[in-house]
C-alpha cells in the first residue's frame, strides 16, 4: 500500500537520516565542526527539521564510527583526539597504506595514474584558493583512491575511515592554515608510483606521515557551539 501524500515512508525516513549523517561527517571532516564543537539535539532538530529522536539516532551512528562522542549530562560533541590518539591514528595509517603498496604497484595502470593526478590539481587549485573545505577533501580523497587501486575493498573502508579520524586530528591539533597533506608529497608518491619504485614509494610514505605528525602542535583549544543554521543551510538535509 503506497503511503498517502504528505506523509513520511519508511524510505523516506531513512534516506533523511542518512542526509543528515553525512551533513553533519562532512561538515566535521572538513572543520566546519571542529573538535569539542557541542551537538545540542534541540538545535540540531529545529534545523533539520525532525524529531529529536531522530537526531539521536544520527549522534548515536557518528559515535560508532568515534567522529562524536556521547557525555552523560552533557549530550553529544564533536570528537577531539587525545594526543595519544592523534599518534596512534597516524601511525596506524601509515602501517596500512605502506604495506599495500606493493599490491597497489602490481595492479596500477595509466588510468589510475591520470586519476591521482587530477585530484593532485584539485587539491593544489583548493589550496590557491584558500578553500579549507575542499583541500582536505581531496587530499582524503588522493589516499583513498591511491589505495583502492589495490581492489582491497575491507583496507580501502578502512583507510577511509581513518581520513575522517585523521581530520578531526588535524583540526584539534593542526596550525591555523594546515588543511590536509602537503601537495608537493602526493605528486612525489605518484611519481614514484609511476616508476614502480617500491622501496623508495614506501620510504616516502612513511615520511609523509612522520612530517604530518612531527607538524602537529598539542595544544587543546575550547568547546564552541556553532550557527547549525548559517552551516547547514542548502544542503538538502534540512528540507
Amino acid at each position: 500500500m503506497i503511503a498517502e501524500t504528505g506523509h513520511k515512508t519508511a524510505s523516506d525516513l531513512m534516506g533523511k537520516d542518512e542526509a543528515i549523517y553525512q551533513a553533519l561527517l562532512s561538515a566535521m571532516v572538513e572543520h566546519q565542526l571542529p573538535p569539542g564543537s557541542r551537538l545540542p539535539e534541540e538545535a540540531l532538530s529545529e534545523v533539520f527539521g525532525v524529531s529529536r529522536t531522530g537526531i539521536r539516532k544520527v549522534l548515536q551512528r557518528l559515535a560508532v564510527v568515534q567522529m562524536v562522542v556521547l557525555l552523560p549530562r552533557r549530550g553529544a560533541q564533536v570528537a577531539t583526539p587525545s594526543v595519544e590518539e592523534a599518534q596512534e591514528i597516524l601511525q596506524t595509517r601509515s602501517l596500512i597504506e605502506c604495506a599495500n603498496l606493493p599490491q597497489v604497484l602490481a595492479r596500477c595502470q595509466p588510468t589510475h595514474l591520470a586519476a591521482l593526478k587530477k585530484v593532485i590539481q584539485q587539491e593544489q587549485q583548493a589550496h590557491t584558493n584558500r578553500d579549507g573545505p575542499a583541500a582536505i577533501r581531496y587530499s582524503a580523497a588522493f589516499h583513498i583512491q591511491l589505495q583502492a587501486i589495490a581492489g582491497n575493498q575491507v583496507l580501502t573502508e578502512m583507510v577511509a575511515r581513518l581520513t575522517q579520524r585523521s581530520s578531526l586530528v588535524i583540526a584539534a591539533w593542526g596550525a591555523p592554515w594546515q588543511q590536509g597533506c602537503r601537495c608537493h608529497d602526493h605528486e612525489k608518491l605518484t611519481t614514484l608510483i609511476a616508476e614502480k619504485a617500491c622501496g623508495p614509494l614506501t620510504d616516502a610514505m612513511q615520511q609523509h606521515f612522520t612530517h604530518i605528525l612531527a607538524s602537529l602542535r598539542f595544544e587543546r583549544g575550547g568547546e564552541t557551539v556553532p550557527d547549525f543554521a548559517r552551516l547547514f543551510a542548502g544542503t538538502g538535509a534540512n528540507e
